[in-house]
């Protein structure tokens, strides 16, 4: 089993790339995010999850564990391949998708093309509860240390976002100092998702 493939970039297409490891070229299906962070004739490294079946031996690559880990989420539901995950990915960033599942927005997962409102839906029953579960409270994850702020209820864009940066691997300790000094007021779960970000040393 690959965990990561590491080489020169020989081939781009449009939703896949040739690596060349050692003189043997790997073909690897990809995202768009991916494929906008690496560079014909330059080295790239691509975190590896493989579909092996009785005749294919498919391999999707991606420049980050957290863009891999989605796409293993999202084809682990019924009825969602790789390709419908790959386009999924390719479509929003991961911190979109992480929102979009949590508040049960169906629209903004069928803008992505193949995704149908009937998938949509599927993915949001079968990964909505499994992502939460993944999530530490920001009560309790705030125990001993200074109260919560009101924005910071259960339901508020401020618990959203930062459920969702916890699912993106963001630690309570990077995040909480952040949210305790701003004001999002006025803001939804993305825009403080990506202000808190843009914070971040």
């Amino acid at each position: 089993m690959f965990h990561y493939l590491k080489g020169s970039v020989a081939e781009i297409g449009q939703n896949s790339l040739v690596l060349d490891v050692g003189g043997i070229g790997f073909f690897v299906s990809t995202s768009l995010k991916t494929i906008s962070n690496v560079t014909q004739g330059q080295q790239a490294k691509l975190y590896i999850s493989e579909a092996i079946g009785e005749s294919n031996f498919d391999l999707y690559g991606f420049s980050d564990l957290q863009e891999k880990r989605f796409f293993e989420l999202l084809t682990s539901v019924s009825g969602v391949g790789p390709k419908a995950a790959i386009s999924l990915l390719s479509s929003m960033n991961t911190d979109t998708l992480v929102v979009a599942i949590i508040n049960d927005d169906a629209k903004a997962l069928t803008s992505a093309p193949g995704i149908g409102k009937k998938i949509a839906q599927r993915i949001i029953l079968e990964l909505r509860d499994k992502l939460g579960a993944e999530i530490p409270s920001f009560a309790a994850a705030s125990s001993g240390s200074a109260p919560a702020p009101a924005a910071a209820m259960p339901g508020s864009a401020v618990t959203d976002a930062m459920s969702a940066l916890a699912v993106l691997g963001y630690s309570t300790a990077e995040v909480s100092p952040i949210i305790r000094n701003g004001d999002w007021t006025g803001m939804d779960a993305e825009q403080i998702i990506r202000a808190v970000l843009k914070n971040m040393v």
